[in-house]
Formats: C-alpha cells, sequence, structure tokens
C-alpha cells in the first residue's frame, strides 16, 4: 500500500513537473515575446493614434477648437450623438430580448435566428447602406408610398438610424448568449419555482446576472455606432450641415485639404473612444469583486 502511494506520488510530481516545463519559458523567450507584443501595440495603435492628436494640434489648440465649433462640423457631432443615442437604446433592447429567447428557452428556428443576428458580420456594410437604398429610394415599391405620405427615410435621419442599427445590433446579443448559456437557467427557474413573475425574475435574476457582458457589449455597440462610415455614406446623400455624421465629415474635410479640421474631427472621434474606454476601466476596478464573484458563478 505504501509502495502504490509512492509510485502515485512519484508520477505526479513528474506530471506537474513535465507540466510546468512545457508551459514556460526562458528569461530570454519572454522577454523576446513582450518586446514583440509591445511593439506590435506601440506600432498599430499608439502611433496612429499619436499621429492625430499630433496633426489636430499642429497650429495649436485655438485652431483645433475654431475646427470643432465650425457649424458644419459641430452640426456632424450633434448628429453622430443623436443616432448613436436612437441606435445604442435600440439594440440594447433587442441585444437582450434576441440573448435571453436563444439562451435561455428552446424553440423552432433557433439556429436560423442566430445566424440572423450574425448577418451583419458577414455583409459589407456598404451593401447594408445600398439594401436600404433600394428600399426605400423613390424608384422602389416602398419609396411613391412613402413619399405619398411626406416620410423621408433616405438622406435624412431615419434612414442614418436604420444603417447604423442594421450594422450594430449583433454586438449586445453576441456578447450575452455564450454569457447566458454558461449561467443556464437554474436561477430563473428557482425564482419561478418561488413564485416570481416572469417579469420580476428578469429584472431581479436574469439582468443582475448579466449586467457586465451587457456593459461590454453596450460599450462596442455605441463605439461602432459613432464611428460606422460605409452604410451611413451611402443612405446621408452627404448633405451638408444635415446628414453628414462625424466620420463622413473626416472624409470631406481631407478631400478639401482641411487638415487640421480632418484631424480634429478625428482626434474627437478618438477621444471618445478613449473616455469609453477609461469609464469601462474605472468601472472593472471599482466593481473588481463583485465581477470575479459573477464569473466565479
Amino acid at each position: 500500500m505504501a509502495l502504490d502511494t509512492g509510485v502515485t506520488t512519484g508520477t505526479a510530481r513528474r506530471t506537474t513537473e513535465t507540466v510546468r516545463a512545457a508551459t514556460s519559458e526562458s528569461r530570454l523567450a519572454r522577454r523576446i515575446l513582450i518586446a514583440l507584443a509591445l511593439g506590435f501595440v506601440a506600432l498599430f495603435l499608439l502611433l496612429p493614434l499619436t499621429a492625430v492628436f499630433v496633426e489636430a494640434f499642429r497650429n495649436g489648440p485655438e485652431a483645433f477648437l475654431d475646427a470643432l465649433v465650425d457649424p458644419e462640423t459641430f452640426s456632424a457631432i450633434r448628429l453622430t450623438l443623436i443616432v448613436a443615442g436612437i441606435a445604442v437604446p435600440l439594440n440594447l433592447v433587442f441585444g437582450v430580448a434576441a440573448a435571453w429567447a436563444i439562451a435561455k428557452f428552446e424553440f423552432k428556428g433557433k439556429a436560423f435566428l442566430t445566424t440572423l443576428i450574425d448577418l451583419p458580420f458577414s455583409v459589407s456594410p456598404v451593401i447594408s447602406g445600398l439594401v436600404f437604398v433600394l428600399l426605400f429610394s423613390s424608384h422602389s415599391l416602398l419609396g411613391p408610398w412613402l413619399q405619398s405620405h411626406g416620410i423621408q427615410i433616405l438622406f435624412a435621419v431615419p434612414g442614418l438610424v436604420l444603417a447604423t442599427v442594421f450594422v450594430t445590433f449583433p454586438f449586445v446579443a453576441r456578447e450575452l448568449i455564450p454569457l447566458m448559456q454558461e449561467q443556464g437557467t437554474a436561477d430563473e427557474e428557482a425564482a419561478l419555482s418561488l413564485g416570481a413573475s416572469g417579469w420580476q425574475t428578469f429584472w431581479y435574476v436574469t439582468l443582475p446576472n448579466i449586467k457586465w457582458g451587457l456593459l461590454y457589449g453596450v460599450l462596442l455597440c455605441n463605439a461602432r455606432a459613432m464611428g460606422e462610415f460605409g452604410a451611413v455614406s451611402v443612405v446621408s446623400g452627404h448633405i451638408r450641415g444635415m446628414t453628414n455624421t462625424m466620420p463622413l465629415q473626416v472624409e470631406i474635410l481631407y478631400n478639401e485639404y482641411s487638415f487640421v479640421g480632418a484631424f480634429a474631427v478625428a482626434a474627437l472621434l478618438a477621444l471618445l473612444a478613449l473616455v469609453t474606454l477609461v469609464l469601462k476601466t474605472v468601472l472593472e476596478m471599482r466593481y473588481s469583486a463583485e465581477i470575479a464573484a459573477s464569473r466565479r458563478h
């Protein structure tokens, strides 16, 4: 018996040593890998971001502010916030509903619904914008009816919102579906067995369990909504001061050789992304214990 125990212990020790040797590298190899990773980040992320801010402030802070308060640029900033403010809540509602249905229930067409959610990832944004042009233009089936009722979709805010919703709606759902599938249905079944209604189960059980994944999905959705170019470019018509969002305004200013103005708007977009990232990091630091407990759960 003692011999068997000693053999087992020796085998376990050798297995542990083998695993440790297979998953560890020399100090030189670790330094090379770290240097490669840092060099890649600096070359492809930090250097372009630094170049944007350097060009934006090339003529000083006054020129940067003057470029942002230009009427057309200010209109583009306002329109971008409006479109994102409408598209993100819509995708939030749809993403939670779709993830809840797919992860918590079994029904016919579940795989087809999942495929439809992934559709914007496989379709070019330009093609998705062209689809809306074919649907709502004056020579389409819906176009004459919309014109007769005074409803304008293309070259107006509704078209921008529809295009943005289409290209961004997978983000929230795709963040929540794996998380909710991993959590299972035990908590919801326990709440229902104790007499909770469907809405009570969602608000007090499901939503607290998915709030961090939901926040991450909303952040990604918002970043894509503000930076979308292809689909919005097709349906906007590039009407100055009316249908140009910030990415479209960057293109217009750059083509007109207004480099300070173009980089100023680009810097503002980058700054919004950095603020979003900082808020996410602060929330994770503030509620790190709760996030770790949720991941363990």
